[in-house]
């Protein structure tokens, strides 16, 4: 096997969908001898800011020397994105062996129960950590928390970043069922940190914290960074980064007696954190600035804007924007359009794109002043707008992904962002009591 072979065959798990609930994962991972017993996890749940989240976690932990995991999701081109090791992508060799090394176990399950994609990923990552000898490993959920393949661990810490409307046709359609299946990632007597605010969704949380008898820390938007953080120079911009920022140290201070961080390792850690395609500013040698960010959903759109607003406050700006049809794409051109002189909106690189005529629609319902054409592609957007000073991509990490491929950004050789995709599931089953 080669690893364009372990690719297509990762590919065509996507044909067994998405499903939830933990019973597959967890035999896939006994048969693999249970790495996850080996290894030390943060569990990072939440709507949105879990991988800037991780991505702090990991930086800070590896600046005090550790050998750190990092397992997040999706990935914006290559597959090896997912499975990180102190921040260097899984090799194309260890992604072949550890296939070859699965597919024998695969064949054990019956045909109506076939690990999906993500199962397989997840005890691939699991193999992969413990063969690596990771001292620590920061664990992103993929979706919900409660029935998601991730939570077959048993972490140091758990953490929910906030909780907005997203996925609802999975996990529910109020914050509060959300909330919910968010919440399940809470284990019995493990500390868990939380930067949501919402008194409804603080409520499902502070239940399920008393019931696991888990402490509870609770990081409110107002928080400043703490001394620990001292004038380090957060590289991610905006609120709600400063915010992650907030929650993750919450995280290191409560994990002191167990992991030792020392203050030069947090800021170390904080200042040098990186994490492609959100707030991401690329400058072209011909001075042109384009930002980068995956705002692929509401609170996504609101996070981007105040930071636009803020950073960049008295510049014309043109926006590139593509959305896939699954999510409240017309909100998303309400809240962002309006910033913008210049719009051009495409067709996202998925089979669940928005129709960016329809898309162009809501813009101009919102901006009727400004310049608004639908385009047939990223590539042409780009080209359209190579003379514009500040441009702006966003509205899905797909668009984002294309993007840092077609500059020449991306570690991979070719795309693989369609194994992002999967397919339609049943809501789960709701929580009793």
């Amino acid at each position: 096997m080669i690893y364009s072979e372990a690719i297509q065959f990762l590919y065509g798990l996507r044909l067994f969908g998405a499903k939830f609930g933990l019973e597959n994962t967890l035999k896939l991972a006994a048969m693999a001898g249970n790495p996850q017993n080996r290894l030390q996890f943060i569990h990072v749940a939440g709507t949105n800011g879990k991988g800037s989240t991780c991505a702090m976690l990991e930086s800070i932990y590896r600046a005090t020397g550790l050998r750190v995991g990092l397992f997040t999701s999706p990935h914006l081109v290559s597959f090896r994105e997912r499975v990180q090791v102190n921040r260097q992508l899984i090799p194309e060799i260890e992604v072949v062996r550890l296939v070859e090394e699965l597919q024998p176990l695969l064949k054990q399950f019956p045909a109506d129960h076939h690990p999906t994609f993500f199962e397989v990923v997840t005890v691939l990552a699991l193999k992969y950590f413990t063969e690596q000898k990771c001292d620590l490993v920061i664990w992103e959920t993929g979706l919900g928390g409660r029935l998601d393949a991730t939570n077959i661990v048993t972490p140091l810490a758990g953490v929910i970043t906030n909780i907005a409307l997203d996925h609802q046709q999975w996990l529910g359609d109020t914050v509060e069922k959300i909330a919910a299946e968010k919440a399940g990632i809470i284990k019995p007597g493990v500390p868990v940190i939380t930067a949501a605010d919402e008194p409804e969704v603080l409520a499902v949380i502070e239940k399920t914290a008393r019931e696991k008898n888990a402490p509870l820390i609770k990081v409110a938007p107002s928080s400043r960074l703490p001394a620990a953080a001292g004038t380090a120079a957060l590289p991610l911009p905006g609120d709600h980064q400063r915010l992650n920022a907030a929650l993750a140290l919450a995280v290191v201070e409560a994990l002191q007696s167990k992991i030792p961080a020392s203050d030069p390792a947090i800021r170390a850690g904080l200042e040098t954190v990186q994490w492609p395609g959100r707030m991401q500013l690329i400058q072209k040698p011909g001075g042109q600035k384009i930002l980068l960010d995956g705002a692929h959903n509401v609170a996504g759109a609101k996070a981007l804007r105040q930071a636009l607003e803020q950073y960049c406050g008295g510049t014309r700006r043109t926006l590139v924007l593509g959305a896939l049809q699954d999510k409240d794409w017309r909100q998303i051109c309400e809240t962002l359009a309006p910033l913008a002189a210049r719009i051009y909106t495409v067709p996202v690189s998925s089979e669940r794109t928005a129709d960016a005529c329809k898309l162009a629609a809501a813009c101009r319902a919102v901006n009727s002043t400004a310049e608004i054409v639908a385009g047939d592609s990223l590539r042409e957007a780009l080209g359209k707008t190579a003379g514009d000073d500040f441009v702006v991509v966003t509205g899905s990490l797909y668009l984002v992904g294309e993007t840092l491929e077609s500059f020449g950004l991306s570690p991979a050789t070719s795309s693989e962002r369609a194994l992002n995709e999967w397919g339609a599931c049943p809501q789960p089953p709701p929580i009793s009591g």
